[in-house]
């Protein structure tokens, strides 16, 4: 019903604007106990193999949302309701902030892709805790927090610090977000030195609670293989639960439109099929090198359950939608969750 639809619909539109125009649709049909009963009659899929056990949690199924579309904890009862696993709101920063100019989120229908510079658009941390509070369901859902755009990175630690404690009892596991292409000079913090430090941080506080939450870091698909290995260097010695691979791409290969057109579009990160290839890559390697020392999210380009088997395969412990999910539909979730159980992974 999606594709055959609404879909048609919401691509005549402006991709921001549709993004919000579906949140409400979605607050309309999804918002009451009665809707989110009937989504979850539709959408929904359970099967005692899929639960997972991992970080200390109990995840219903292995597929999860990624952060970026629920930036606010606006949707998440309503997300909850069409068959995720876990559901990642943010990224979310000490202060409010509005993000880039627009336009900042481009449809590439041709090749299932999106490129986007929002820029940690977001009505701050504390304003999503308030609404955290309001949960109704038992999905479990992760905090992934990063850092306001005039916050120098010398300072950034407080703002992740700001953000942890103000999550911390409203979420389930947090990600540190230190790889989206679209805040300047962020990136530059997934330096070996600064990150360990930003990490052995928060890895303090964490420890300092009566009971520590589940703390991982999402990277950049863009990182070399020696980047890889400082990475895996760090997981070992700062004792973080595992990884979020992987970001949005800085690349632009491969597309299928001319390169005018690309670059009329400007910077921002690319999402969607472009980036299945290369998120796989990163998650096997990390697997590989590391001798399975850890756990890793695996998200980027998952369209169809074949992708996400690939994404399995390769040594994601669980994985995350975004794009896939916008271009695909609900559907997608149950898809890959019965085709996990025929394969028996």
């Amino acid at each position: 019903m999606y594709k055959v639809f609404l879909k048609p619909l919401l691509f005549k539109l402006d991709p921001e604007k549709a993004h919000y125009l579906t949140f409400d649709l979605m607050k309309l049909a999804f918002g009451n106990a009665f809707g989110r009963f009937i989504a979850k009659s539709v959408f929904g899929y359970s099967h005692p193999k899929l639960k997972k056990q991992l970080f200390g949690l109990t995840f219903h199924n292995p597929v999860g949302l990624a952060a970026g579309l629920d930036k606010d904890a606006k949707a998440f009862n309503e997300l909850s309701s069409l068959g995720f696993g876990f559901i990642e709101i943010g990224t979310l920063t000490p202060k409010p902030q509005p993000g880039n100019d627009k336009p900042r989120l481009f449809r590439l229908p041709n090749d299932n892709a999106l490129i986007n510079r929002m820029g940690f658009n977001n009505e701050g941390v504390d304003a999503a805790a308030i609404r955290l509070t309001a949960k109704k369901t038992n999905t479990i859902i992760g905090g992934n927090i990063g850092k306001n755009k005039v916050t120098a990175n010398e300072d950034a630690i407080k703002d992740y610090e700001y953000c942890f404690n103000s999550l911390f009892d409203v979420v389930d596991y947090f990600v540190v977000n230190v790889s989206s292409p679209n805040t300047p000079n962020l990136r530059e913090l997934q330096d070996k030195e600064p990150l360990t430090h930003l990490l052995n941080h928060l890895q303090k506080i964490n420890n300092s609670k009566p009971k520590r939450k589940p703390l991982l870091l999402k990277i950049a698909p863009d990182l070399t293989n020696s980047q890889l290995d400082d990475i895996i260097d760090i997981v070992d010695s700062t004792k973080i639960d595992g990884i979020v691979a992987t970001n949005t791409t800085i690349a632009r290969e491969p597309l299928s439109y001319p390169k005018t057109e690309i670059e009329a579009i400007g910077m921002g990160g690319l999402s969607g099929k472009p980036l299945t290839k290369r998120s796989t890559e990163v998650i096997a390697y990390l697997k590989t090198k590391s001798n399975n020392a850890f756990p890793v999210i695996g998200v980027g380009g998952i369209h169809s359950p074949e992708d996400a088997i690939e994404k399995i395969k390769a040594g994601a412990d669980l994985i995350q939608l975004y794009t896939g999910f916008i271009y695909e539909g609900p559907a997608l979730i149950k898809k890959i969750n019965k085709e996990i159980i025929k394969q028996n992974l």
